[in-house]
């Protein structure tokens, strides 16, 4: 996966432009993002955020003139952009980054093809569109990052401390039964389950699912505060690398 070519396709008029850099940097860890479009109505004022970062990140626009009122033109574009990209065969994958369940269909149409499809979109995405996409980052966690950054420089200048800002989920019941189930589905005769493993076969069931979305950075700490699964760690042998295993007790 993160040697896959990408296409980054933004529907600038549904998504922020605020934390467009942490947005990259997200991607690059999934794969390589070799074509960078955006899609607008350049000539509207609610857009012009979008255009001083576009040179700074190196994203090539894409007008849409808006020919009737009260629908997104950018859409289409978008989608006709995406099925010509997919049939160029120049990437193995697809970011598409909107909050608008109108590009359901295409994320479906794109995963039958084999692509990989990433979505990145605000906690009000539909869930249609969410469920479409092999995995879904929602906005306000890299957020979070830019946020925290910014407070630890401002905690420099005033001495005041430094006030953690609130997850966008909580680990609730529903959360604890999709990983204990989870780790069921996948567990040896033991019970035990490799937790690299785990957390790709739960983006399957839910491809929200995110310990960043609860305020935790990694899977295994978000499953230490459950409280009831074991965690045995095993050494391999080599480098002091250890693998780490997990059960239901």
């Amino acid at each position: 996966m993160a040697d896959d070519k990408l296409a980054v396709l933004i529907d600038a008029d549904n998504v922020p432009y605020k934390n467009v850099k942490e947005m990259l940097e997200e991607i690059s860890r999934n794969g390589t993002p070799t074509i960078k479009r955006i899609y607008a109505d350049w000539t509207k004022p609610t857009v012009s955020g979008w255009k001083s970062v576009l040179l700074e990140n190196a994203i090539t626009p894409i007008q849409q003139y808006s020919y009737t009122t009260g629908k997104n033109s950018s859409d289409s574009a978008l989608i006709i952009d995406a099925m010509d990209i997919l049939y160029s065969e120049k990437v193995n994958g697809f970011c598409i980054v909107s909050s608008d369940s109108d590009f359901t269909r295409l994320a479906t149409r794109l995963r039958e093809a084999g692509m990989t499809v990433i979505g990145f979109g605000e906690k009000k995405t539909p869930k249609p569109f969410i469920s479409a996409c092999d995995k879904f980052i929602y906005l306000e966690i890299l957020n979070n990052t830019t946020e925290e950054t910014d407070a630890t420089v401002e905690e420099k200048k005033t001495s005041k401390p430094r006030r953690k800002k609130e997850p966008i989920s909580k680990v609730d019941s529903r959360t604890i039964k999709l990983i204990t189930q989870s780790i069921n589905d996948l567990g040896d005769e033991d019970g035990w389950t490799f937790l690299g493993n785990l957390g790709n076969f739960i983006l399957k069931k839910k491809p929200d699912f995110d310990p960043r979305n609860f305020g935790f950075a990694k899977l295994l700490p978000l499953i230490k505060s459950i409280g009831k699964i074991e965690i045995d760690e095993r050494d391999t042998g080599v480098n002091n690398i250890r693998h780490i295993y997990v059960r239901v007790k």
